[in-house]
């Protein structure tokens, strides 16, 4: 930065002086700067090349032979509309769903508030029975 200093004319404004800023400096440290962010952000956020999931929403298309395993807040098993006592007879529906031909599609319908582990222990059961096909039912995100 520099300060012009006016000219000592007559007597009278030897007292007062000029001051002007000079701000080419400025702007010229600015625009630097500013190249340089531009240059070394790419650099900064480079990560992994992954594709995203798009969101859809496919409806569920209902077939005579899909199989809906609600499970309520309290854990509760549901097999289509009949509750289920316990582990033990959930396993015994998926072993009969599994030995048919074709295997039906299991759909998963997990209560909001329930504990995750239910839903696991429904997903285990499944997988050990053999089930190919298991879907999640959720609610669409609102628009």
């Amino acid at each position: 930065m520099a300060i012009h200093l006016g000219s000592a004319g007559d007597g009278d404004d030897e007292d007062c002086m000029m001051a002007a800023i000079n701000t080419t400096p400025l702007v010229d440290v600015m625009l630097v700067l500013l190249i340089i962010f531009l240059i070394t952000i790419p650099v900064v956020t480079h990560t992994v090349p992954v594709q995203l999931p798009k969101e859809a929403n496919q409806p569920t298309i209902t077939q005579p032979g899909n199989v809906t395993i609600a499970v309520d807040r309290t854990g509760g098993v549901w097999w289509n509309e009949d509750g289920l006592a316990d582990r033990a007879a959930l396993s015994a529906r998926l072993d009969g769903a599994a030995a048919k031909l074709p295997q039906p599609e299991i759909l998963i319908r997990g209560d909001k508030d329930v504990a995750y582990e239910h839903v696991g222990r429904v997903l285990a059961e499944a997988q050990k029975a053999g089930i190919t096909k298991v879907s999640f039912i959720t609610e669409p995100p609102p628009r």
